[in-house]
């Protein structure tokens, strides 16, 4: 049995709820399914764990879902909505639009027991108090087993196949102090402190009781890491900074500044190098600062301290460095990980590997949280993604007693950046068959297009082009209030 030490949503470490002893009590939930179903348990809803919610034969397929979230993020768009260009519920698909054919527990998945096929659950809520009540017998089919006395508000699922799509968080190399003072961008919620921290500091800065120096520093916002989300975010920001902002906080909007911190040598460096150079140049003259080959050796509150520059005053640090391993993952030791990402090892077919050498047939692992054995792939929704739908496809014969022994396979769509101004880099250099890229107006034309096909609902479908057009910005404006 295995156990994680602690829960971290983005980069925070989250306490777990108290339990109030004295009334802690036994309580069963029977979940009882029908005899013929297998039940498959989906643990995260991200990338990879909600394409297969999606398209999984849920008639045929007994299927539960464990993710400390009730919603799908669409990453690509939380740094447009982290500065008002698009609303929040463009980024978000609600993973309870397919009940009740699915089961679904906002919970962590805390503990895996291979062996019983089992997995303790701990509830992502809010604790209830609740009286003591009689507790009814489970059934030899039931999907849910209960607490037991004296112990905590966790359950037990059990499971006869399970998919492992938990994600990672963000990745903070130990630095002290980021988990407290540092803004991350995986979620909706991240986005929105994002987006009221950012008009808390104007609206600080133009007090009139501060001085020009308190204003600089309040309005000195800092993004560390040059990969996508870093670039991005600095992108979007920038763009605010000089529509809304620009327009009703002119005297301010001078004195902002941004600054891309990262320790590499250049920025985006996953992508081509002329597209790679070709950001830096477009930062460059739009204002934007890029601080290569710079080490931030600790954080404190408005503050940070950077090896090669010494302290730095800010009003908002987004941090954005890659990712760190689950905890979930990193408590697994019978299963081969890879030993620097700490991923779990799967085979061609996206099963999990025993230590002893064999694959378990009935769990698989896709997303961030895995990792094909001999075939490195970047940790990036697009390989979560096409891993999702390979699988789906196999589950689904699966549970029809049909073969499916093809091996998946990647095919590389190419990366995209935004870089304000309505301008973006493409790049699919790195692709097996057709190669191109292009920066401006065309590759900003294929990045917003790619996104609204990815979109999943029909509500986004309409409301993301409408956002990503700037009809509504070109007549409204974003909106600056703060609540």
């Amino acid at each position: 049995m295995f156990k994680a030490r602690s829960s971290v949503v983005c980069g925070r470490v989250q306490p777990r709820p108290t339990v109030n002893r004295s009334v802690a009590a036994t309580r069963t939930f029977t979940s009882s399914a029908p005899r013929n179903k297998q039940r498959l348990v989906i643990l995260g809803s991200g990338w990879g764990g909600y394409e297969i919610l999606r398209a999984i034969d849920k008639k045929r397929w007994n299927v539960t879902m464990v993710s400390p979230t009730n919603a799908f993020n669409f990453t690509p768009l939380l740094a447009s909505c982290a500065v008002g260009t698009l609303e929040f519920r463009c980024a978000v698909e609600p993973v309870r639009r397919y009940s009740p054919q699915v089961k679904c527990y906002q919970a962590w998945c805390d503990t895996i027991d291979f062996k019983q096929k089992t997995l303790r659950c701990m509830p992502a809520t809010p604790p209830v108090e609740c009286e003591r009540t009689t507790s009814a017998s489970l059934t030899e089919t039931s999907t849910t087993e209960t607490q037991h006395p004296g112990t905590d508000t966790g359950f037990t699922l059990r499971y006869d196949k399970l998919v492992i799509a938990v994600g990672a968080y963000s990745q903070t190399f130990n630095v002290p102090g980021v988990k407290e003072h540092a803004h991350f961008l995986k979620d909706v919620r991240d986005a929105r402190a994002i987006r009221t921290r950012i008009i808390e500091c104007f609206e600080q800065a133009n007090q009139p009781t501060l001085s020009d120096i308190q204003r600089r520093n309040l309005l000195n916002f800092c993004i560390v890491g040059g990969g996508p989300t870093g670039v991005e975010f600095s992108a979007e920001l920038h763009d605010l900074l000089h529509a809304e902002i620009e327009r009703h906080y002119p005297a301010l909007a001078r004195m902002a500044k941004i600054t891309l911190y990262d320790v590499a040598p250049n920025i985006l460096g996953n992508f081509d190098k002329s597209l790679g150079v070709y950001a830096e140049d477009k930062f460059r003259r739009d204002g934007i600062s890029i601080k290569t080959r710079h080490h931030v050796e600790r954080v404190e509150k408005d503050r940070m301290f950077v090896k090669e520059q010494g302290e730095v005053p800010f009003g908002l640090l987004v941090w954005s460095t890659g990712l760190a391993p689950n905890p979930l993952i990193q408590s697994i030791d019978s299963l081969e990980k890879h030993e620097k990402t700490q991923s779990l090892f799967t085979d061609q077919n996206l099963n999990v590997i025993r230590k002893e050498g064999h694959v378990d047939p009935d769990i698989w692992a896709i997303g961030d949280a895995a990792n094909i054995k001999g075939q490195l792939l970047p940790a990036t929704a697009q390989v979560a993604n096409q891993k999702a739908k390979y699988l789906a496809q196999k589950l689904n014969k699966i549970v029809k007693d049909q073969e499916h022994t093809k091996a998946f396979e990647f095919h590389n769509k190419g990366s995209l950046a935004y870089l304000g101004d309505w301008k973006a880099i493409y790049d699919r250099s790195s692709a097996e068959n057709v190669k191109t890229k292009e920066s401006g107006r065309l590759a900003w034309l294929l990045w917003r297009s790619a996104y609204f096909t990815m979109t999943l609902s029909v509500r986004n479908k309409i409301l993301v082009p409408t956002y990503c057009t700037r009809f509504l910005n070109w007549i409204f404006g974003r909106d600056l209030t703060r609540f």
